[in-house]
């Protein structure tokens, strides 16, 4: 086991922010293609519905790498693991940049999505390692704020590289795709193999959990579609909010492109307010960490509901204060997830953060395909972000009846 020296408080949360300079660059070569929807339509001639299944085979793809990615993050070294899916990601965000057509682009999308999914294992196995259990929610919420860091900067940078007078959307594909390739070289200089050695779990004197049992269990579920709610409103906005401000309300694609970062900036406020919340509750109110993490997901539940004033919004300031709000809702949801995740079991958050991801983007994925189907049908994005802003009320259903009504569940989490 490391020196308590080495594990200093400092170099911990060094390392939280190094794994959010990761989440950034992965959101940074995912959100490329929703800024730059309405050109690469327009050029490729793409229908609602193939745009849709560009985002299907990305989801399904990122459903089969969550699978083999979850798995070899508990047999392989993460140091050797997280550079080498970075890596493989980046690359294929360049070479989305070079494509020249509909199946091209839908190849290079599959292999972004599966590299791609690499990252949450790795990342989770790395502050279950290193965090004790009051921390992780607030290092979680510092992990997935970078995907809101990552959505904000990409806008800006696509917004210059997509003019005139400097090039086309490609350009900003290429350019986006090659930062991955110097975190990676930082990485290796920086980290050293051992720093992600996590100590040995305490024992109890009951056996732990095999993985079957847990998969099979009722608190397993609960976290299953708990995420596919969170999922939901999450990656309906990602996907959709360029064309329903430029398609659906008329707004210019600068004007667009300006707000899509301010809306990721409003996500950032909602993870790392997540987190702060909860270590509030925890250190101040004397709640539990588990309980801490219910308040806080049922509260951004509130704020994701504010959908359903959509329809009757019009352009306009109110609009996109709505949209801000359930933005911040939508961010807080992942933090919580990731820390119910981690309270399954010691020995198996990789397989578990797999498993999960492989389940949710398998069953959300399709949804692009049928909303792009919807929107063509009824010239309205407004029902299908209705519908995904109260999706992640499904979670709160869910750990009420199945988290809640599986106390008999051998708990193995230690508190370190």
């Amino acid at each position: 086991m490391q020196a308590e020296s080495e594990r200093s408080s400092l170099w911990k949360w060094y390392l939280c922010g190094l794994l959010l300079l990761a989440t950034t660059i992965n959101y940074m070569d995912r959100v490329t293609l929703a800024n730059a929807s309405v050109r690469v339509t327009k050029e490729f001639g793409l229908s609602e519905q193939q745009y849709g299944n560009l985002e299907l085979a990305f989801g399904w793809a990122f459903a089969a790498g969550s699978l083999v990615f979850g798995f070899l993050a508990d047999r392989l070294r993460v140091y050797w693991l997280y550079p080498v899916v970075l890596a493989g990601w980046s690359v294929m965000g360049m070479v989305s940049g070079w494509t020249h057509g509909y199946t091209e682009l839908l190849v290079c999308r599959t292999l972004l999505g599966f590299f791609e999914a690499g990252h949450w294992p790795c990342a989770l196995k790395t502050t279950f390692a290193v965090l004790n259990e009051k921390d992780r929610t607030m290092g979680n919420s510092i992990l997935q704020s970078g995907a809101s860091i990552g959505a904000v900067i990409t806008p800006q940078v696509m917004k210059l590289l997509m003019t005139d007078e400097l090039g086309t959307w490609r350009l900003s594909f290429v350019a986006v795709g090659a930062v991955g390739l110097v975190w990676v070289f930082v990485w290796l200089v920086m980290m050293r193999n051992v720093n992600l050695d996590a100590p040995a779990p305490e024992t109890s004197g009951v056996p732990p959990l095999k993985l079957c049992t847990i998969l099979t269990g009722r608190r397993f579920w609960a976290v299953a579609l708990l995420i596919f709610g969170a999922q939901t409103v999450w990656h309906i906005y990602r996907v959709w909010l360029m064309k329903f401000l430029q398609t659906g309300r008329g707004y210019e694609e600068a004007a667009a492109l300006n707000f899509n970062s301010l809306y990721y900036i409003f996500t950032d406020v909602g993870c790392v307010a997540a987190g702060l919340v909860s270590m509030w509750l925890i250190r101040k109110r004397s709640v539990t960490p588990h309980g801490a993490r219910r308040i806080v997901y049922a509260g951004a539940c509130v704020l994701t509901s504010l959908s359903l004033t959509i329809p009757w919004l019009g352009k306009g300031w109110l609009l996109l204060g709505v949209i801000l709000v359930i933005g911040a809702g939508a961010l807080a949801l992942f933090p919580c997830y990731y820390s119910f995740v981690q309270e399954l079991s010691d020995q198996h958050v990789g397989r578990l953060t797999g498993l999960l991801s492989m389940w949710v983007w398998a069953v959300t994925s399709p949804m692009h395909s049928f909303f792009g189907i919807l929107a063509d049908k009824t010239k309205s994005y407004d029902v299908g972000l209705v519908v995904a802003g109260l999706a992640p009320w499904l979670g709160v259903i869910a750990m009420k009846l199945l988290w809640d009504g599986g106390r008999s569940q051998q708990s193995v989490v230690s508190a370190r």
